[in-house]
């Protein structure tokens, strides 16, 4: 259907940023921004519903207090946005070569395609959780707030979907809309030539053009960096602590004379999980920091 939309409405042959474009361009750009839509969905349903490990393991980490829940649960957040990043940049990346801020603005609706059902969607949230309301006030039995509780569990889930497309069709959007600003602007600026430092040229930062796919591309992934690292260093953590705790609990469980004083604690065995922990949970976060300049000079140039 979007090929037969494209096919229709576009030229057999139409030329744009100074090279000859066919119909199917601006139909690969719509597909990857449909697909990339469908991925960010997929992965935040993944990541906030219940039925999968992330939000059990941000479960579990209960069990030991509300210190590894609240560690488990900013690693979890901050890790859930590295896959959508990576999708938006390959979208920008693909469609930026293909017809420039038109493919963008494309990809950003194919993104945007399936957004209204996925807001409609969310009108289920607030419907299962008034309905849990009314059940704790009427008083049901316990069976009756547990099915109202799983549903409202899924409304979370549904409602986070939608957010999920919003953002990230905005990133492109922004970026889209931030080119057509720019190119008006250019144009302005070429009809009042006479105006003193007003002049047609790209956008700089210092000698790096920002309406670039390359650029953006990596800019998106840059500012993703860093919440990726956080993640798996308080991840890190919070698994160190988990383990301590569960270290102590075991002791005071088996020898209750540590309570009394009567008996020294195993202190090795507490200093052993935060020695090995330190040193073996640390590969991950360094590799991802000595390897991350590597890959993208590699693939995206210096």
């Amino acid at each position: 259907m979007l090929y037969g939309a494209a096919a229709s409405t576009l030229p057999s042959e139409f030329y744009m940023y100074g090279k000859t474009n066919k119909p199917y361009h601006a139909w690969i750009c719509t597909i990857t921004g449909l697909w990339s839509g469908l991925i960010i969905g997929g992965i935040t349903e993944y990541m906030t519903s219940h039925s999968y490990e992330p939000v059990r393991e941000v479960a579990r980490s209960c069990r030991t207090g509300a210190a590894t829940n609240i560690i488990y649960g900013l690693a979890l957040g901050y890790k859930s946005n590295v896959i959508p990043v990576f999708c938006l940049a390959i979208t920008v990346f693909i469609n930026y070569n293909l017809l420039n801020l038109f493919g963008v603005a494309l990809g950003a609706l194919g993104m945007l395609s399936n957004l209204a059902c996925a807001l409609a969607i969310d009108a289920y949230g607030p419907i299962s959780d008034n309905a849990g309301g009314i059940a704790e006030m009427s008083e049901l039995g316990e069976h009756v707030r547990e099915k109202t509780d799983a549903l409202d569990a899924a409304g979370n889930t549904t409602a986070a979907i939608g957010k999920g497309f919003a953002i990230g069709s905005a990133a492109l959007v922004s970026f889209s809309l931030f080119g057509a600003f720019y190119t008006r602007a250019s144009l302005y600026c070429s009809d009042l030539s006479h105006a003193k430092g007003c002049q047609d040229r790209e956008i700089y930062i210092g000698t790096i053009n920002i309406l670039d796919g390359y650029v953006f591309s990596g800019l998106l992934i840059g500012s993703m960096l860093p919440y990726w690292f956080s993640a798996m260093t308080m991840k890190s953590v919070g698994s160190a602590a988990l383990q301590m705790v569960e270290e102590v609990r075991r002791q005071l469980r088996e020898n209750p004379k540590i309570r009394t004083q009567e008996e020294e604690p195993d202190y090795q065995a507490c200093i052993r999980i935060s020695t090995q922990s330190s040193i073996a949970e640390m590969i991950a976060p360094g590799a991802l920091v000595i390897l991350t300049p590597i890959v993208t000079g590699m693939f995206l140039g210096p």
